[in-house]
């Protein structure tokens, strides 16, 4: 008894793209989870470096300072001035509202004292510096 085997090279006329689906899905899943998003402010500043540095979670009031002598609250330019009624005006619940100040690394530490002082002057007392993590990864012996 002899068994005869057919071999069709025909091309197949239905195609499933339950499978493709299914590694597209997993690649976007893939691509989302590893990516990191970035929210970048409107204004350069250079900060300076952390080794332990932490992100927060809780509403934020960012005032920025610059070298050349500019401040701003939330991405809006202000006079020195105008900054204690600007930042009370943002600062509706001080127990829950963060001020994070980020400054440039070479910015006067007096300058980062005003703002401190003026925020507490109008109830705030929570306090971050924005830093970035240090480029090498060695650590300390």
């Amino acid at each position: 008894m002899k068994i005869q085997l057919t071999q069709d090279n025909k091309p197949l006329s239905i195609f499933s793209y339950s499978s493709l689906t299914d590694i597209v899905l997993l690649l976007l899943i893939f691509f989302l989870l590893t990516s990191s998003f970035i929210i970048t402010e409107g204004i350069k500043v250079t900060l300076p470096e952390a080794r332990n540095a932490t992100a927060s979670e809780q509403e934020q009031i960012v005032v920025a300072l610059l070298n050349d002598g500019r401040l701003f609250l939330n991405n809006e330019e202000i006079a020195p001035a105008d900054f204690r009624a600007a930042l009370d005006e943002k600062l509706s619940d001080p127990e829950k509202q963060v001020i994070v100040l980020s400054s440039d690394r070479d910015v006067p530490l007096d300058r980062a004292v005003f703002v401190m002082d003026e925020a507490k002057g109008i109830g705030a007392t929570r306090f971050f510096i924005s830093t970035r993590m240090t480029e090498d990864n060695d650590t300390e012996q």
